[in-house]
């Protein structure tokens, strides 16, 4: 995993706590090598949207967005999307589904400059797990009219269609404020680490090189501006499905290992399990997420 920082889980064997802020300082982008090929390539491609640090949070140890859904309304309670390896209880178990727990915990918003103008606070985890997927959907106590409001900051929208492979994306860190800009390589049939298994994961091209404290950070589709999933881990020291170490399996139950290489898990499949007033529905139709 992408982990969250050392000293928040000290109980887990965890990486990533040890790299300085000046290293995430830089931004990992492409550009043509001329004034004429990027006339060319501004032809040739769709307009892309602009991809900054708005409506990015920083955890105590992880990233994370303020996120709506397609049907959302602006007067439904905000929600801010993270990693289930984010829960500030610890990590969910192999299995484990928390739905409806109590919480205040804190998250940094950030402007499109990456800085931050306001403390939110949750009033409980909505969702999260560890199961299939890597996610935590925290409540907050504001609703997203009441933050546009007083910081002109709108949420991102988490598409409900899968994403495909040759996507431009930007995986966006609101702890380290650093963004990493890349492609979807392709997906994995199973993923596993440790424990924990996840389904039709995202693996990144290899400019997308994360780092811990990236964890959480919200996956964003560059010619649509929308979350099509969340970064959550990579291949560290060249190891087999260890903790810090994913592994590919495929259908047949063959593994492939990539050191150097990191992953997301996919959130289309999240708008379906909200209903009106941006309420968690398990049993709504089309919601494949894991029940407890």
């Amino acid at each position: 995993m992408n982990k969250p920082l050392l000293a928040a889980l000290a109980t887990l064997v965890i990486t990533g706590a040890g790299v300085a802020p000046a290293a995430a300082a830089q931004t990992t982008s492409a550009a043509p090598a001329s004034a004429k090929a990027a006339q060319s390539h501004a032809q040739a491609a769709p307009a892309a949207k602009a991809v900054d640090f708005a409506g990015t949070v920083a955890l105590s140890n992880c990233s994370g967005s303020v996120i709506r859904f397609p049907a959302s309304a602006d007067s439904d309670p905000a929600l801010v999307l993270s990693n289930g390896h984010c829960l500030e209880t610890g990590f969910p178990a192999p299995g484990e589904v928390i739905v409806g727990q109590s919480s205040s915990r804190s998250f940094g918003l950030l402007n499109s400059a990456g800085s931050q103008v306001a403390t939110l606070r949750a009033s409980k985890v909505v969702y999260s797990t560890m199961t299939d997927t890597d996610v935590t959907i925290y409540q907050l106590t504001r609703t997203y009219a009441q933050i546009r409001s007083s910081y002109g900051i709108s949420p991102l929208t988490v598409s409900d269609t899968h994403p495909v492979a040759g996507t431009a994306i930007k995986v966006v860190s609101g702890y380290w404020k650093r963004t990493y800009s890349c492609s979807i390589d392709g997906f994995v049939y199973r993923l596993k680490e440790g424990g924990w298994t996840w389904k039709d994961s995202v693996r990144y091209t290899s400019a997308c090189n994360t780092i811990g404290g990236t964890s959480g950070s919200p996956v964003i589709d560059t010619a649509t501006g929308k979350v099509v999933a969340v970064n959550n881990t990579g291949n560290e020291d060249g190891e087999r499905c260890t903790e810090n170490n994913p592994c590919e399996v495929d259908q047949s139950g063959n593994v492939t290992v990539r050191q150097g290489i990191n992953y997301a898990e996919e959130t289309y499949q999240i708008p379906a399990c909200f209903t009106t007033g941006n309420r968690l529905d398990l049993n709504a139709a089309g919601c494949v997420l894991p029940k407890p």
